[in-house]
């Protein structure tokens, strides 16, 4: 990731050193526009695994434990979502994947400098998974992924020269959609989503490049960071057909399970274009 930013980041100034296109009235960045984006969705693993609410307290990070007193998870955990039971059969990736946004904005320019203001609605196919083994054995996935989002967000760059290209940086609030999803090869248990608030509040950075191309058409490179908390959702795990004795069942008679990471976060490395008014 760190070496796409890199390559984005010397496109966008190479995109505002481009020989400016003859004209005889020049357009700079002041005004109304509207812009879509395409690009890759990238999300960010932090801590891997899952974690426990063994006594259902609204704490989490308990051991699960067996009637013995052993992790009942020592097998470990792993990125991406289980191909088997157990770890010897690994994990899948995760699904980076394509986003799309459409913006409305409004720029004002001051010199060599300018300053807007803008909405944007975006859509992502990336999704996130994370695995736990338990000793049964047994593999347990949480997946997550924004679904859509809205956001407004501010920017301020600069635009030497005749104002044709424009560097920038933008950062504000967003209010996403998130997605969630669980699988489990343990047919004993009861597995039930609870708190699930699909609408969750963050915050976006980042900046970019831009360039004008005749009179109203602009073209440019984008890097984003997302990051939305995501600590309250988690899946519930019952009795079912399980005995007395199931390690989810021996401190209180259920146990509350979440992802160990209660952020989700992306990266997003887009080309733009719009349409100045």
């Amino acid at each position: 990731m760190i070496k796409m930013l890199a390559s984005a980041s010397v496109l966008s100034l190479a995109l505002v050193a481009t020989p400016t296109l003859a004209q005889d009235t020049p357009t700079t960045f002041d005004g109304l526009y509207v812009s879509g984006a395409v690009g890759l969705d990238a999300v960010d693993t932090g801590r891997p695994g899952l974690e426990f609410d063994t006594n259902r307290d609204g704490t989490f990070g308990d051991v699960v434990r067996t009637t013995t007193g052993a992790n009942a998870f020592s097998p470990g955990f792993c990125v991406g979502a289980a191909n088997g039971n157990a770890p010897g059969a690994g994990c899948d990736n995760d699904s980076d994947d394509l986003g799309y946004a459409v913006r409305v904005g409004f720029d004002k320019r001051f010199g060599m400098f300018v300053g807007g203001v803008l909405v944007e609605g975006a859509k992502s196919d990336a999704v996130e998974s994370q695995t736990s083994f338990s000793t049964t054995p047994a593999s347990y996935t949480y997946t997550r992924g924004v679904d859509y989002s809205v956001a407004a967000r501010a920017r301020l760059g600069i635009s030497p020269g005749d104002g044709r290209g424009l560097l920038y940086a933008t950062g504000g609030v967003a209010y996403a959609d998130i997605d969630r999803t669980f699988t489990t090869t343990n047919g004993a248990n009861s597995f039930t989503p609870d708190g699930n608030d699909d609408m969750q509040f963050g915050y976006q950075v980042g900046g970019g490049g831009e360039i004008l191309l005749g009179n109203s058409f602009t073209i440019g490179l984008e890097y984003l960071y997302s990051n939305y908390k995501d600590e309250d959702a988690f899946v519930a795990v019952g009795p079912g057909t399980a005995p007395a004795t199931n390690p989810f069942l021996l401190n209180g008679g259920g146990t509350n399970l979440r992802p160990a990471d209660t952020k989700l976060d992306s990266h997003s490395f887009r080309v733009t274009a719009g349409f100045r008014f």
